[in-house]
């Protein structure tokens, strides 16, 4: 479509016209491939909410309702066709005097090409919806590649509670040693089975949150929300390198808002530009065929004609249409302006979370981490020597784990501001390109 301006997915709309099933995106069947094998890729849930996701299907449906409008703005009036006939005279006349058949058909022009810019209004707004069919694709992604993130996290921090239990068994072992010989008090023991037992508690709360993910994720495949699911894959920190210019610069370029209000602007000239025609009429050309009562032919006359509206003498409608569709150019080109602002706004905020994210991951990994090994180990060689106790043991294992779930968390974090700052930006996920999976 030659009015589609943007060439940087200019392509990507042409394709999707020349299929309109769409099916948005995911042209594949969702594989089995989790259950026979008991993992869960992204690639396999980004498809699946591709797929089947309702929403995305609803917001399709209204652009293909969108696009059947632009042949029916484009069309001429309907022909129009009418019939006379004598049915009543109350005077004598001769037979031929008068007609006593009258057939017509008559046809209005669009000399003022007013169908074209209804036409072209109609296509700017099947863009508009076009780009709101981007948005709920974008949305849709955006949460699944998040909620897949925080089920990820779920079953890494399942880990860290079941390392934890068993270093603490160990501890539970080493200190009910000490105690039978007679170097460690029953305190010790004690202790190590507490922490034993908030660990069961943490473990309980841990798998709330990855059932309450797993029903997100199928909630968005359109799924029961008690469908199983396979074990996610490891989360794998991949920073980013994007500059703020950058994303910038592809957020005004992608973003669905901005391509939308363009859109808006369009479609506002464009009616614009059909006020302006109202001034123009168009003529309407008649046919007539008539016949006399006692002619013998089947037609005794074919009259041809032409009519016109008058819109001059009403120039107050047309003048307040003219001004309004002039404010509405305004108010289009003003909301753009401000979604422009709004948009480089929200581009600076997101990648500021992400590389703070990104920065408090890098510093668990790099330096607290390393550091709370370091003490574990040494804390146990300590209490093993009876040079250290077995509170600062504990302590020493209480911020490992805390060390290794906020690490988890801040990855996690990490991974789902990426995802809200590609939605934002409009820029699809890596796993797709130009609407079609990799």
């Amino acid at each position: 479509m030659s009015e589609w301006k943007n060439p940087d997915i200019a392509k990507w709309r042409c394709a999707i016209i020349a299929a309109p099933s769409f099916a948005v995106v995911a042209l594949l069947t969702v594989s089995s491939k989790a259950e026979r094998t008991g993992t869960l890729t992204e690639r396999e849930v980004i498809r699946a909410v591709l797929h089947d996701n309702q929403a995305l299907k609803a917001t399709l449906a209204k652009w293909e309702m969108m696009k059947a409008r632009v042949p029916q703005a484009r069309a001429w009036e309907d022909l129009r066709a009418g019939v006379d006939w004598r049915a009543e005279r109350s005077v004598n006349v001769p037979p031929n005097s008068f007609m006593d058949e009258t057939a017509m058909l008559e046809q209005e022009v669009p000399v003022s090409g007013k169908n074209r810019s209804r036409s072209r209004a109609a296509m700017a707004e099947a863009r508009a919806a076009f780009e709101d069919l981007r948005r709920v694709e974008l949305d849709v992604i955006s949460r699944a590649r998040s909620a897949y993130a925080r089920l990820a996290n779920g079953y890494a921090q399942l880990d860290v509670n079941r390392r934890n239990t068993e270093l603490l068994n160990q501890f539970v072992q080493i200190s009910r040693s000490r105690y039978e010989a007679g170097t460690a008090t029953q305190a010790d023991v004690l202790t190590a089975q507490t922490d034993a037992a908030k660990l069961l508690e943490a473990q309980a709360e841990i798998e709330r949150q990855i059932s309450q993910e797993q029903s997100a994720l199928n909630v968005l495949m359109n799924r029961r929300a008690q469908a199983p699911l396979g074990h996610p894959t490891e989360l794998v920190f991949a920073p980013q390198t994007l500059s703020l210019e950058k994303l910038q610069g592809i957020a005004l370029t992608l973003r669905p808002e901005l391509q939308r209000a363009q859109d808006r602007i369009d479609a506002e000239r464009f009616r614009l530009e059909l006020a302006n025609r109202q001034w123009f009429p168009d003529p309407a050309l008649n046919v007539k065929a008539q016949r006399y009562n006692s002619a013998a032919q089947a037609v005794s006359e074919v009259d041809v004609g032409v009519s016109i509206p008058i819109p001059w003498l009403n120039w107050k409608k047309y003048s307040a249409g003219v001004l309004e569709a002039r404010k509405s150019v305004e108010d289009a080109e003003r909301e753009f302006d401000a979604m422009r602002v709004e948009t480089l706004g929200l581009v600076r905020d997101q990648l500021k979370k992400v590389q703070t994210s990104a920065n408090q991951y890098e510093l668990y990994r790099d330096s607290i981490l390393p550091l709370a090994r370091q003490t574990i180990e040494a804390s146990r060689a300590a209490y093993e020597a009876s040079t250290g106790g077995f509170l600062e043991l504990i302590t020493a294992r209480r911020t490992l784990q805390d060390a290794e779930s906020a690490a988890l968390n801040r990855l996690t974090e990490y991974e789902t501001a990426v995802a809200e700052l590609d939605a934002i930006i409009g820029r699809t996920s890596p796993l797709i390109e130009h609407g079609g999976l990799k």
